[in-house]
């Protein structure tokens, strides 16, 4: 699929094209991290197109440990831009400039999330494969670029975050009762733990009585919270 922008002060027409898709856990957009590189043991991969998956387009890709990937907000791909949103963390009442935050409600649908390469595959099916962590990304979504991430230009540890999360680790805490956990391999279930951890639930509904459920692989999964707790209820 071909995505095309206009821009009009120079009266040209630039074509945006999918080099690649991306592969996970993520099966729905509830329940997906907020930002990139709070869950490092859900594993995405990233498969190429046949056009861009030979060797020689990643030659010297080893020597960096993370990469940037530009990818489309497909899900709202037809959704009229806004010029305010709500953003979870404020609560869903307060509105901030759509410039001023990280919502796909853009004029142009374009995301970047930062990951860590966790593998590289070259094979004859696919050609290059990348296995990433930390991916905020959603199964299946169009990859649009991929560029090495430079520690020394791309990281501002002294940078304000605004009223953005600034905790890397979720803040709440996960209980399963063991004949729950029992039907998710065990790999499946710490990424799932882990996405958890970092609290799904929009900032202005708490309450502990609610029954909250989200896709995660090919299970359904339900939860609910009360005092930081998040306690699975169901899984199938």
């Amino acid at each position: 699929m071909i995505y095309c922008f206009t821009v009009i002060k120079m009266n040209k027409i630039f074509q945006i094209e999918e080099i690649g898709n991306i592969y996970n856990d993520y099966t729905e957009k509830f329940g997906i991290p907020r930002q990139s590189g709070l869950t490092e043991k859900v594993i995405s991969k990233i498969i190429m197109k046949k056009e861009y998956c030979a060797r020689e387009y990643f030659k010297g890709i080893e020597n960096f440990s993370h990469i940037w990937l530009l990818w489309l907000f497909t899900e709202n791909i037809d959704i009229t831009p806004k010029a305010t949103v709500r953003p979870p963390k404020l609560g869903g009442n307060t509105r901030v400039g759509v410039f001023a935050s990280r919502s796909p409600f853009r004029p142009n649908k374009i995301a970047v999330s930062s990951v860590k390469i966790e593998k590289i595959e070259y094979n004859s099916t696919y050609g290059t494969v990348i296995y990433v962590s930390g991916a905020d990304i959603m199964n299946g979504t169009p990859i649009i670029d991929i560029k090495p991430y430079l520690p020394y230009t791309d990281c501002h540890p002294e940078a304000s975050d605004g009223f953005a999360l600034n905790e890397k680790e979720g803040t709440l805490k996960i209980n399963c009762p063991k004949e729950l956990s029992d039907e998710i391999p065990f790999e499946i279930l710490s990424g799932l733990y882990e996405t958890l951890k970092q609290d799904p639930r929009p900032s202005y509904q708490d309450d502990s009585n609610r029954i909250y459920g989200m896709s995660y692989n090919k299970y359904q999964i339900k939860f609910k919270v009360e005092n930081n707790i998040l306690t699975i209820t169901d899984i199938k």
